[in-house]
Parts: C-alpha cells; structure tokens; sequence
C-alpha cells in the first residue's frame, strides 16, 4: 500500500513531533507500506521519508518548483516529482496514495487534511482517512466538527469518516480498514 503522509515541514515545532515523524515512517516500512509526502527533507516530512526509506520502502515526494528552496528538497527520495503548482502536486499526491495519514502539522497539513477529508465524505474517493493526534492537538478541530454537524452544516457521518487514532500502531492498523 502507498500512504500519503501529511506532516509539518517546519523547524520550529517540538522534537517530539519530528520522532513521532520518524516513528511513523519506521512502521510503514515494517508493515511493507511505500510512502507518498510532500518532498521536503526538514522537519517532520524529511524525517517520515528517511525513516521509511531506512525500513526499506519506496518514497515518492512531490514537491512545487517555488518550494524546492524553502522546503529543501528530499533529493534522496526514490521518486522526486517537481510540480509548477501546489494544487498539481497535491492531485498527485492524492491520485499516487491508496491511504493518508495526516500527523500533527500547520497550515498546510489541515487544508491537506480537509480537502482529502472532504474528497472522502463525498465519495470522490474511497480511501482511509487517518488522523493521528497523541496529545490532543486536534481537538479543537474534532469540537468545531461537532458544532459544524450540531447546526447542520456538516452531515453527522462526516466527523467520523476519517479514524482518530492516539498511537502509531493504531493509525497503521487504521490505514488497512476500508469503509
């Protein structure tokens, strides 16, 4: 299975999140996933796609030309794709992955995360959704959901189309599951 991987690229977060990264991309590799990123080779997206890289998967990261200098790009990936555009590299990202994990991120990792979300709920795709939050980070998303469906501007099934999961066993075992 290809697992795209949604993950923070920047340097000024917790090292906690950047292990959680590596720990992440270690279990793909065991469980003989590939995996799919952004192409970055900082923070938590270098450290997903080295850790799996070391486990033996094949990584593929896209990345938009205007942010090969700023993200620094994963020039060991097996495939590097440069794209003219973000939403060229994400419609890849997307159409590459058979599931995706969204990890603990910024800006760029929720809008991922909604728009892959959103694709799920309307059935554009099929494909698992998984969100792995060990410390509560997402939280306030998870309640805004929930006041979104209270008032009836989001379907009830929708909060719980993606799975939450706490742990990085959970969210692999989670990658697995179809419906």
């Amino acid at each position: 299975m290809k697992v795209c991987v949604y993950c923070s690229s920047s340097d000024d977060i917790d090292p906690s999140y950047v292990a959680l990264a590596a720990e992440v991309g270690a279990e793909l590799a065991r469980r003989g996933h590939d995996l799919v990123s952004g192409g970055g080779s900082v923070s938590c997206m270098g450290a997903v796609a080295r850790a799996a890289r070391a486990g033996g998967a094949h990584t593929l990261g896209v990345i938009p030309r205007s942010l090969l200098a700023l993200e620094v790009g994963d020039t060991d990936a097996d495939e590097l794709v440069v794209t003219e555009t973000m939403r060229e590299r994400k419609h890849l990202m997307e159409a590459s992955a058979d599931a995706f994990l969204a990890l603990p991120g910024g800006l760029g990792t929720l809008e991922e995360l909604l728009e892959i979300w959103t694709g799920r709920v309307l059935e554009l795709h099929t494909k698992p959704v998984v969100i792995l939050d060990p410390d509560g980070l997402f939280s306030p998303l998870r309640t805004l959901v929930d006041e979104l469906v209270t008032r009836g501007f989001v379907r009830p099934g929708a909060r719980d189309r993606p799975r939450w999961t706490t742990t990085v066993a959970a969210a692999c075992d989670a990658l697995a599951e179809r419906g």
